[in-house]
């Protein structure tokens, strides 16, 4: 990676979102300024791929895009001066899967989106367990983060009124996913992790965003601890 021409494309990006958009971070300045960590989000929006760079002041963000972008220059070109790469979603890319996991642990940020495809309405879809196998198997700590303001149909519409967006978005608690118990259905512990993951997201959303989990038993756990807390 080239460091001038990332730091131009920073620049450039948030220059651009700065005159559409006001982006509230809150959570934020809490976030430690080295060592590798996941960042897990709702993925509402096209503008979700941007906020990274806007809100972490971090050379090592690793960035994956679909095998389906690499026909198109503007996205080789992304992938080049972020240092990032490609990988295929229907297939067992074992090479992208090493080396995202040599960078987590070489102390980089990935940012994951469980569900997979942006929610067209913006409330949360039933996630898949690959991108949590990735913060499972790095052993770092997991961040999650609510997104609210940059869904796709919001952003048409205010743009087409020439009104700023109001994007915020609110980070939790770290926290990190147990290892592997000795004789555990992989599986089965898979999917309980990732619904520990969503559960973080959802509590973090307003309570009409949560869809799918709005009802799962661990966010009202979570819910409850953190109006015990507030108390």
């Amino acid at each position: 990676m080239n460091p001038r021409l990332y730091k131009i494309f920073r620049f450039i990006l948030r220059t651009l979102l700065g005159l559409i958009a006001r982006v509230e971070a809150v959570g934020f300045e809490k976030l430690p300024t080295s060592g590798g960590y996941v960042i897990a989000a709702n993925h509402i929006g096209r503008l979700d791929a941007a906020l990274p760079y806007i809100l972490l002041d971090r050379p090592d963000i690793i960035m994956v895009v679909a095998e389906k972008y690499q026909k198109y220059a503007f996205y080789r070109w992304l992938v080049k001066i972020t240092n990032g790469m490609f990988i295929d979603r229907y297939n067992a890319d074992i090479v992208a899967i090493r080396e995202v996991l040599r960078r987590l642990r070489a102390g980089g940020i990935f940012v994951i989106t469980p569900e997979g495809t942006r929610s067209k309405s913006g409330n949360l879809q039933e996630a898949k367990p690959g991108a949590i196998y990735l913060a499972w198997k790095a052993g770092v700590p997991v961040l999650p983060a609510a997104l609210t303001g940059c869904e796709d149909s919001v952003v048409l519409e205010r743009l087409k009124r020439f009104q700023r967006l109001h994007i915020r978005v609110v980070a939790g608690d770290f926290f990190i996913l147990p290892p592997e118990a000795k004789g555990a259905d992989r599986d089965v512990l898979l999917r309980q992790y990732t619904d520990e993951v969503m559960c973080r997201i959802a509590a973090l959303l307003p309570s009409e965003r949560r869809g799918v989990y709005a009802e799962h038993p661990r966010l009202k756990e979570l819910l409850n601890i953190s109006r015990q807390e507030t108390a």
